[in-house]
């Protein structure tokens, strides 16, 4: 019988953690029975090595699994030198911390089409992580994943396919599964056993994910732009369809609840995965 690893948890402190510090949602974490957190770095890098280490310490203590989200204003597919080395920026320094947090991965916002056609788009893309996977190495930072997250936006790059090519061409970077930016982007429509069909390309030993509800408005046949997350219990999109092929396909997963009432819904997921029994 195959063991399946499902790590669940929130992207941030949890909302019921009296201590808002890092440290003090992992103990939060623990004490809700929850197995993972991404460490959110929304505008800026502002955990300091010194700090990042002794986190990842007690997440090891505390069986954690980290994962680090890099600050939101990333664009390589931007044209402008400045604005793509600033890109690139925070997202090494998101790695520096992810190594001394001992998190696996660091998950962004691969940028905006702009001018470009999809196809340019994706070369810029390519180009920019295979130049982040060379300076990661040059900067001694091992055992970290570069995350491009799949996106909910017409104008963003980050379709799944998109995402796998780039994956495929570059050692050293993954999916980020972000299955509410699916549901958006096809404007309600999603086919969980296509998503894992065209992942199996990838030959994953492990998949890093967010999942939450999402309200998007429609802008053409099957197109639609994500407005703002809503709660699992919305069903837009439905979660035990997802739970269901993961188990069936024995999936080993992480899925970072992005729900306004984060760690609630973990622990939905939690009962979800269980009632169709998986044993923790």
């Amino acid at each position: 019988m195959v063991n399946i690893l499902i790590w669940l948890g929130p992207a941030g402190v949890p909302i019921s953690s009296k201590d808002r510090s890092t440290l003090g949602g992992l103990r939060r974490i623990a004490e809700l029975g929850l197995n993972a957190m991404e460490v959110e770095f929304v505008r800026r890098v502002g955990m300091s090595n010194e700090v990042a280490k002794e986190v990842g310490e007690l997440a090891k203590k505390l069986n954690i699994r980290l994962s680090v989200h890099a600050p939101y204003y990333v664009n390589l597919c931007s044209q402008e030198k400045e604005k793509l080395e600033a890109s690139k920026k925070r997202i090494l320094d998101s790695c520096e911390r992810a190594s001394f947090l001992q998190a696996d991965i660091i998950t962004f916002h691969p940028g905006f089409y702009g001018k470009l056609t999809p196809d340019r788009a994706l070369e810029s893309v390519k180009k920019a992580c295979e130049d982040l996977i060379k300076r990661m190495k040059s900067n001694g930072i091992k055992n970290v994943i570069l995350g491009l997250e799949t996106m909910g936006k017409q104008a963003t790059f980050g379709t799944v396919e998109e995402i796998v090519k780039i994956c495929k061409e570059v050692k050293g970077c993954a999916p980020v599964i972000d299955f509410a930016h699916v549901f958006a982007r096809q404007a309600g429509k999603i086919n969980y056993v296509e998503i894992f069909d065209k992942l199996e390309l990838l030959k994953l030993e492990h998949l890093h994910s967010h999942f939450t509800g999402v309200e998007f408005s429609r802008v053409g046949p099957e197109k639609g732009n994500e407005k703002y997350h809503l709660e699992l219990k919305s069903n837009k999109p439905s979660f035990e369809p997802l739970a269901k092929e993961i188990l069936e396909r024995k999936i080993n997963i992480t899925i970072i609840s992005e729900s306004p009432i984060l760690e609630q819904d973990s622990l939905s997921m939690v009962q979800i995965f269980r009632k169709l029994g998986h044993k923790f």
